[in-house]
């Protein structure tokens, strides 16, 4: 329980950590005061320059994950919260699994299907400003870790009912 506090704490300041970053101004240090040590750090490569983009995932509860790209001057050059249409639309037939993680983050759950030679990668996202525009995007991968399909869907747990 105290984890699952902790958890919706870090959510829930996201904004006002996010409005104390300036692109181009805030630092590598700052970045890392506001939101701690990245999951993941990605090399890429943005407006034809080198970053590092520290990857800020808030899955398996949370709506969200955030990429933060990092110049070569170590300031912060971009921010953005990756979970979205526009980003799901890019995920295509035949891409590798790292490029969709490097694009989307740490998914919510991985799932095998080892009868079925697939493995499933599901990201809860919103779809609208509520949690009742609650989705979940998943990636279906064949045995080469290669995209066969992806669809969204209605997030199953709005219909969890309790005792």
């Amino acid at each position: 329980m105290a984890l699952f506090a902790a958890l919706l704490s870090l959510i829930g300041c996201d904004p006002q950590r996010i409005a104390e970053l300036e692109e181009g101004v805030s630092t590598e240090a700052d970045v890392r005061s506001k939101f701690g040590e990245p999951e993941k750090i990605w090399e890429g490569v943005q407006d034809g320059k080198p970053v590092k983009i520290f990857e800020y995932n808030r899955q398996p509860m949370g709506h969200k994950n955030y990429m933060i790209s990092i110049g070569a001057d170590s300031k912060m050059v971009a921010l953005r919260q990756v979970l979205n249409a526009d980003n799901f639309a890019k995920v295509l037939p035949g891409m590798m699994m790292e490029d969709v993680r490097k694009m989307l983050g740490k998914p919510m759950k991985i799932t095998p299907y080892a009868l079925k030679k697939e493995t499933h990668y599901d990201w809860r996202w919103l779809d609208g400003t509520n949690t009742s525009d609650s989705k979940v995007f998943t990636v279906i991968f064949n045995p080469d870790m290669r995209v066969l399909s992806s669809a969204s869907a209605r997030d199953p747990d709005l219909d969890v009912k309790g005792p």
